[in-house]
């Protein structure tokens, strides 16, 4: 009796332990990121954003189907993200939806999706030497008080394979889904003045900059013209702005206007420039000779960069790593449009170690001219480079289209990297320090408070194509299909001069994916199923017989 006593008091000790325990597994949740490189530990930027998230935020992806496993993997890592979003906000919802395994539907769900702008991507699937396509649409859309935002989850690169274009994705999908939810949280409050009135670009060459960044941030065009009748009253207005963006000036600064520039960055203003020293585009080769003379672009600005800490030098960089040009090969009716190489069109590549420019797509440059960095007040960071097969031409020099039935000679391509674009942060020394000012001013500066500004050596980095006067989506070649970095890395240089810094070193997380070798998958396929399969049967079947012979041995 006392040991059935003893027996159940030691029952409901261990039962009342349990459901302590479980009580305290109700109330307390704890994951543990046991991997290398964290991949499943959002970073503080990410948790604040979705700190603010109040109501329900509805995340539909429509990575689902039948894919190759890389993408399965993409799809898998793409949950366990939105997984540990809803873990930190209970307000996030996700679904995963299939927009073709309906055959009945399939055909109006794709032409929906498109019309939405979230293009499918073309699959093939090698599946036991047999080749086949499969069409994908690697996109999710986030809602949130009436408003959807589209979110891509695939981040393609020149000439990466299928498992790198997926690996790059996966590094990518935190800061994709941060920034889109950022795009739905938080109210916009910084201003962007563009600047007109030197010769700048028309709207319609900046038609998907700008509708990228208003996404963000207020825009409203800004004319100097003003500046020569009432220089104070400019740059009180110019001071309004967070940021100023000049896009392709043409025409020469006057001194008044350089002032009021300088005296804004003075007041901590951030800049953007995309200027060059040369006058030349690919419109001023079509003509019956086919040739243009490139000139040198005397903008009046050469001491207002110099005394930052840059030196735009009137030259064009010619490299070997360059992007195509489309001309028509052929007389009358039987002309075909061809892509040729064309050393004039640079493809430069990022700074790895910096947030704008870390697992960027290379940026296509035009003409571009060659910076050189000085001893200034201010820190100077390369973010873009020429390859190392670059030469530098001096101008005045004829451009001519025949350059591209010539073979290029790489002894003569021996200048190695150039830079094509230059980050400057610090305190900015005034250019008119010690000088006489072309106006005077209550209120002048002579040293500048932190802040930043970026000089671009090429003013068509920013310029969108226009077909039949509809702006096209800036980097993307309509003649060869690809698809260059320069949108995204114009949105990260503003993302990073207003600020936002902290959501940009997402950008930096390295995530390192182990793939499957296909090609040994598929020669040692045979070896691995008779491994796999055979020899558990065959230590099976020894295992019998051993057992059967002890059996009879024991027993006979």
């Amino acid at each position: 009796m006392i040991k059935n006593k003893s027996n159940l008091i030691k029952t409901v000790a261990v039962l009342i332990v349990l459901i302590i325990f479980n009580w305290i597994g109700t109330k307390v949740y704890k994951r543990f990121d046991l991997t290398q490189d964290q991949r499943y530990t959002l970073s503080q930027s990410a948790l604040a954003i979705v700190e603010d998230v109040k109501s329900p935020l509805i995340v539909d992806v429509f990575l689902e189907g039948n894919f190759p496993s890389e993408f399965r993997r993409l799809r898998n890592e793409t949950q366990q993200l939105l997984e540990e979003f809803a873990l930190n906000n209970t307000h996030i919802k996700f679904n995963f939806i299939n927009p073709l395994e309906d055959e009945k539907s399939r055909d109006n769900n794709i032409d929906q999706l498109m019309q939405r702008g979230l293009e499918p991507l073309q699959l093939s699937m090698n599946v036991s030497g047999k080749t086949s396509q499969e069409l994908i649409f690697p996109w999710a859309l986030a809602s949130y008080n009436d408003q959807t935002v589209k979110i891509p989850l695939i981040k393609n690169k020149i000439g990466a394979t299928q498992q790198e274009v997926v690996t790059i994705s996966i590094q990518h999908l935190e800061y994709a889904f941060a920034e889109g939810f950022q795009k739905l949280v938080t109210p916009k409050s910084k201003k962007i003045a563009i600047l007109k009135g030197n010769g700048q670009l028309e709207d319609k060459y900046l038609a998907d900059f700008l509708q990228t960044v208003k996404e963000h941030y207020f825009i409203a065009p800004f004319t100097l013209d003003s500046v020569a009748s009432n220089a104070e009253a400019t740059l009180k207005k110019l001071k309004d702005f967070d940021l100023i963006v000049s896009a392709k000036p043409t025409e020469a600064f006057t001194e008044e206007e350089k002032l009021v520039l300088d005296q804004y960055t003075m007041n901590g203003g951030k800049s953007l420039w995309l200027t060059e020293s040369i006058l030349m585009d690919k419109d001023s080769l079509h003509n019956d000779e086919g040739r243009g003379v490139a000139m040198i672009n005397n903008l009046n600005l050469n001491d207002f960069f110099f005394k930052y800490g840059v030196r735009i030098n009137p030259v064009i960089v010619n490299d070997m790593y360059s992007a195509p040009i489309t001309i028509a090969m052929g007389q009358g009716s039987n002309a075909q449009f061809q892509p040729l190489k064309w050393p004039y069109s640079p493809l430069a590549a990022g700074n790895p170690e910096h947030p704008i420019t870390s697992n960027l797509n290379l940026v296509k440059f035009d003409f571009a001219s060659q910076l050189d960095t000085l001893k200034s007040s201010t820190t100077k960071t390369i973010l873009l480079q020429s390859s190392q097969l670059t030469k530098l031409e001096g101008v005045p020099k004829e451009i001519t289209l025949q350059i591209v039935t010539q073979d290029p000679d790489p002894s003569t391509y021996t200048q190695g990297p150039q830079n094509l674009a230059v980050l400057l942060e610090g305190q900015f020394t005034s250019v008119y320090k010690d000088r006489i000012k072309p106006f005077n001013s209550a209120s002048n500066k002579d040293i500048s408070p932190h802040t930043k500004m970026i000089i671009i050596a090429d003013g068509d980095v920013i310029k969108n194509d226009v077909v039949k006067n509809q702006p096209q989506e800036l980097g993307f070649d309509r003649w060869t299909g690809q698809s260059f970095g320069n949108k995204e890395f114009l949105l990260n240089t503003v993302n990073y001069l207003l600020s936002d810094g902290d959501l940009l070193n997402v950008r930096t997380k390295d995530i390192n994916i182990a793939f499957l070798d296909a090609k040994k998958i598929e020669e040692k396929k045979t070896q691995w199923q008779l491994i796999s399969i055979g020899l558990p049967l065959l230590i099976l079947a020894l295992f019998g017989l051993l057992f059967n012979y002890m059996r009879r041995r024991k027993y006979a």
